[in-house]
């Protein structure tokens, strides 16, 4: 298969590595899968000092340029093959066995229970075994890599749940380490962490009630009720 060859560098070799390892542990929690072909081209940009894809692209059009004008030998041409598609399967597939997904346990069932359709938190769940498995839910609400404001915080747990009492959220994701905060709470950001299986098997069946619904990890929209309309009759 041919490509198109876009030239890269990453300022930081440990940087774009660590961006990588929590995007990627980010997206296979939230998204229940790794990331596709164009969003790891993305990642990559982001990990080049580049906005996205695009820009990489636009970047590599106008060095081409440059050198082009300047008399400067061209890079070399594409290659006529892609070698990672090209390669030969490295498992069997008839003979490897199936990695099945985590299963949702009678803890997680209870937990889900307290979530909606959309996959807002209704209400507070009496036991601590079932709080910690909704904090995991909230913690996937957030984005690895960016720094919150407490106000940014709040506006995030008021949008993925109902019952108005962000503080307590807040509070309890600080308490089970999935997220940090400065001293003076003037920053706040998620802290890397892997799930286990009884946190994967509930979100997994959280992703699996919301698909019919939602296919984003954005808030639901609140709607105004819309008014019956009532015939309207001619004024004799």
């Amino acid at each position: 298969m041919t490509r198109t060859v876009v030239p890269y560098a990453a300022p930081d070799l440990s940087a774009l590595a660590r961006l990588l390892e929590r995007a990627l542990a980010d997206h296979q929690i939230t998204h229940g899968r790794l990331p596709g072909h164009v969003e790891m081209m993305n990642l990559l940009a982001r990990g080049a000092g580049r906005r996205n894809l695009q820009e990489l692209q636009a970047d590599a059009t106008r060095q081409a340029a440059s050198s082009a004008a300047a008399g400067e030998p061209a890079p070399p041409a594409s290659a006529t093959s892609d070698f990672w598609f090209d390669a030969p399967e490295l498992l069997d597939p008839a003979t490897t066995p199936a990695i099945l997904p985590p299963a949702l346990s009678e803890r997680g069932a209870k937990t889900l229970k307290c979530f909606d359709f959309s996959g807002r938190l209704t209400r507070w769940p009496l036991k601590l075994s079932q709080q910690r498995l909704a904090m995991w839910v909230l913690w996937t609400r957030f984005d690895a890599r960016r720094v919150y404001t407490e106000a940014e915080v709040n506006q995030v747990l008021k949008a993925w749940h109902t019952y108005a009492d962000h503080a307590t959220l807040r509070r309890e994701l600080i308490n089970h380490q999935l997220l940090a905060r400065k001293s003076d709470c003037s920053a706040y950001r998620k802290l890397p962490q892997w799930p286990d299986d009884e946190v994967q098997g509930l979100l997994r069946a959280l992703r699996k009630r919301q698909a019919p619904y939602r296919i984003s990890n954005r808030p639901p929209r609140l709607l105004p009720p819309i008014a019956h309309l009532q015939p309207q009759t001619d004024a004799d």
